[in-house]
């Protein structure tokens, strides 16, 4: 069941129902804590593809991490990027990769987000840490189960500095012809995909699992769903997220207004 965040803690209205009843709403403080203002319109979801598009696979990152000699705290691309490029701990993280590629499933709930999606016009992009070659194999996974859905663009770990930054979410927007993140949803089920997202300034949802529950109650995160298509009802009757204060969004303003500038 789609969960917001705990019942103590008060919501604000981030997005304008799908289903244009506005009167479902009426009243209700919208983004920045204001009464009386209409709610901005949804312009777009960007996903994360390990444990949001596709099932999660957290074998991948355990054999990753044996196969480089690092421990679970160690951040993998990090790692790398700090080795010789001739190391081949590269090759290593590629194979495991390429492995995984071969069992991806799709999310459940997947098939039915991305019809309501196509059916509202909203556009989807990705951005994920994995390496750009697997993109025509997602791209294959998700036309073979979505042939109309489109994801456009598709950043990969090519795109520096990956996530946590709020970079790779900052470059979409401007793909989309937006002069910031704010009327954007990050989709994700890691602090990285959390982080990035808020960093950004846009809404958050956590893709909850068993691994990963505890980010439910993390400030960053504003919405938990256990499946994709529990977005849906949240999208018709208007999104909503945790209530922040007046200078907490204008510190989130400036420094997305600095980073996209940069």
């Amino acid at each position: 069941m789609a969960r917001s965040r705990p019942a103590s803690t008060t919501r604000t209205l981030r997005f304008a129902p799908l289903n244009n009843n506005e009167d479902a709403v009426a009243g209700m403080p919208v983004f920045g804590g204001l009464s009386g203002l209409p709610a901005p319109q949804l312009a777009g979801i960007i996903f994360d593809v390990d444990g949001t598009l596709t099932m999660p696979q957290r074998w991948m990152f355990t054999k990753m991490r044996e196969a480089l000699g690092i421990d679970s705290k160690t951040d993998i691309l990090h790692h790398v990027a700090c080795l010789p490029e001739d190391s081949g701990a590269m090759e290593l993280v590629e194979a495991v990769e390429r492995e995984a590629m071969m069992k991806m499933e799709p999310s459940k709930g997947l098939l039915e987000l991305m019809g309501y999606l196509e059916n509202r016009g909203i556009r989807k992009g990705i951005l994920t840490r994995n390496y750009e070659y697997l993109t025509p194999q997602v791209n294959h996974l998700l036309t073979h189960h979505l042939p109309k859905t489109l994801f456009s663009p598709i950043v990969t770990r090519s795109f520096h500095p990956p996530k946590p930054s709020p970079d790779g979410i900052l470059y979409i927007a401007k793909q989309w012809g937006l002069s910031d993140a704010r009327n954007l949803i990050m989709v994700g089920d890691s602090m990285d995909d959390m982080a990035a997202g808020r960093s950004a300034g846009a809404a958050t949802v956590l893709l909850v699992n068993d691994a990963n529950k505890e980010l439910g109650e993390h400030e960053f995160t504003d919405c938990v769903v256990e499946r994709l298509d529990e977005l849906i009802g949240m999208l018709e009757s208007g999104f909503t997220e945790r209530a922040r204060n007046a200078e907490e969004i204008r510190e989130e303003i400036q420094k997305v207004g600095e980073a996209m500038e940069g």
